[in-house]
Order: structure tokens, then sequence, then C-alpha cells
């Protein structure tokens, strides 16, 4: 039987595009928008596209944040991606963003600072340097890697060990973090083509397992 993992629905304008994706690697995925229905699933997907504090507003309301935090503590596997990344936090600069992240990792999300010829937000295809290989997540993908990023804002971590890829615009940044079941990425796997397909096939594999 595929492994049943619960897509969290908040809102996220990106939802049915992880879906479709998540099914097209061999997932049952079951959309919920409430904290029971997290209950039996046995991996959980937090995608994201739009504002941290949104995200966070909207998690709240829906009585997601206490559920995720538990679903985090029971040991099965957790992905979350792009805002679903960042909201895993301890908060963001983002439009004086004041809404509590998750706090699952320490750290802030940060604007890019202004460079000459650096466009902002940062949208389209660049490379990942895969910093911990042991990763599952990344099994049979190659280092160096091209992945899609739509976003003005990221993660810095206080705990560098958690970093699972670096990636360069202007500066070095966390594009994706790893510690025990919990993976989170600023890419975007289901826009990534072959390899972020190869990326959730890992982490349905993982479920799975």
């Amino acid at each position: 039987m595929d492994p049943m993992i619960a897509l969290l629905d908040y809102g996220s304008g990106n939802l049915r595009s992880v879906e479709k994706a998540l099914r097209k690697v061999g997932a049952d995925v079951q959309v919920t928008t409430r904290p029971e229905g997290m209950r039996d699933a046995h991996g959980v997907v937090l995608p994201g596209v739009g504002a941290f504090d949104d995200c966070l507003g909207a998690l709240q309301r829906q009585e997601l944040l206490a559920a995720v935090k538990e679903f985090i503590r029971s040991g099965r596997p957790f992905l979350g991606i792009c805002v679903g990344y960042q909201a895993l936090f301890d908060r963001s600069e983002e439009f004086n963003s004041c809404a509590a992240g998750l706090g699952i990792f320490g750290g802030n999300v940060v604007r890019f600072a202004a460079a000459p010829g650096l466009k902002i937000p940062q949208i389209g295809w660049n490379q990942i340097e895969i910093t911990r290989p042991e990763c599952p997540l990344y099994a049979g993908i190659p280092n160096g890697s091209h992945v899609y990023f739509v976003h003005s804002f990221f993660p810095q971590p206080t705990d560098p060990g958690i970093v699972a890829t670096s990636t360069t615009y202007g500066q070095p940044f966390a594009s994706s973090v790893w510690r025990e079941n919990v993976y989170a990425t600023q890419f975007h796997p289901e826009k990534s083509q072959g390899v972020g397909l190869r990326f959730l096939k890992n982490f349905v594999t993982l479920v799975g397992s």
C-alpha cells in the first residue's frame, strides 16, 4: 500500500502542484486543513507560497501549529517547502513580521542583501551544493544539480550542522536543512523537474520505510 502523506492546506498557492508531484512519485496524498487529518499520516508536507505571517496566521486559525509540533515529536517524516521551510524557524524580518515561527530550528528568516545587478526576488534556476550527502532525500541527486527558486527571504540557521545544501545568490544561504525526521527546502521540488521529482520520490520512499 502506498504511504499516506498529509498535505497541509492553509491557502498556499502551490498546493495543487505539490499534490500532483507527490502523486506522480507514488504517494497517497490526503489534503487536510485540520489536525485530525494528520493523525494517521505516515508523513506530512507543509508547502508554501506567500508571506511568513500569512502562513503562521492561517496555521494558527486552523489549529495546525500545535499539531505540526506534535507530529514532528512523533518521529514521522516531515517536509517543509519554501515558506513551509521558513515557518520552521523562530522569526522573520519579512514586512516587519510579528508572528512567531514554529521554532523547530533556531534562527531567523532574513532578506537578501541588495547588491549591484542582483534581482530580488530570486526567481529561476540555481545550483545546490550538497553539504550533507548522507541526507536520504539527496540519494541519486548529483552535487551541483539545478533546482527552482522563488523567494526574497531565507533562513539563517543558528546551527550550521543542520544545513543539507548551500546555494549562492549574491551570498551563500542554506537552501535546505535536515535534522532527524525534519527536512525542509527553500527551493520548490515540485517545480524542479527531474531533480525535484527524485527528491520527492526519496521522501515518499522514506515515509514508506
